[in-house]
């Protein structure tokens, strides 16, 4: 794998290593991203969910907001995400602090899901106990039965967030653990560039 450039711009940088993990044949979710945050404790926690779009303000993925990880961004909106391309040996991890998506996003993200994740996002309580999967099915039906023949809102409980970084760190591998890595951070509106011991 050949050397990568270092752009000013690092959204310029990651679109590269996206469109090729899109690319690759072996990748199902090229998308997915561990989402990294700090329960009231202190204590870290950590899950996956899928970007869903990204631009130099930031990277935006949507969820409820009564999970724990809403309850969690809520109270302490400083996250970490991190992709992991193994096949590609490639690897980037992102530092910030996340807001809300207008409603407007919202809404016309919510839209373009199927019918059955808008249902799912209604019924749901996530995070929350669930005593049986007939429950959460039950829920379901419910959902449907009140939607029947019409569209489904989106549930003011459900929306995007936009994680606006201050670091990314690129890293690539390269053998005999001699890898390459390079870490941006924001200063104003530029980025400086330097590059890290693996």
């Amino acid at each position: 794998m050949p050397l990568f450039q270092t752009p000013r711009d690092p959204f310029r940088l990651f679109q590269q290593w996206f469109d090729r993990a899109r690319r690759s044949s072996g990748l199902k979710d090229p998308n997915a991203m561990c989402v990294s945050t700090v329960d009231p404790h202190g204590r870290p926690d950590a899950r996956m969910v899928l970007l869903k779009a990204y631009d130099p303000k930031g990277f935006v993925f949507y969820t409820n907001l009564t999970s724990a990880k809403g309850r969690q961004i809520e109270r302490n909106p400083r996250l970490s995400l991190t992709f992991h391309w193994d096949k590609l040996g490639l690897q980037v991890r992102v530092r910030g602090s996340a807001k809300k998506v207008t409603e407007a996003e919202a809404d016309a993200y919510f839209r373009t899901r199927p019918r059955l994740s808008q249902i799912g996002a209604w019924a749901s309580q996530q995070s929350r106990p669930l005593k049986s999967r007939t429950e959460l099915l039950a829920r379901a039906a419910q959902v449907a039965h009140r939607y029947l023949g019409r569209d489904i809102p989106r549930p003011p409980h459900w929306t995007g967030l936009r994680v606006a970084p201050l670091e990314i760190e690129f890293w690539q591998s390269r053998p005999f653990r001699m890898h390459d890595r390079f870490l941006y951070r924001r200063k104003g509106r530029s980025w400086g560039v330097t590059r890290l011991f693996p």
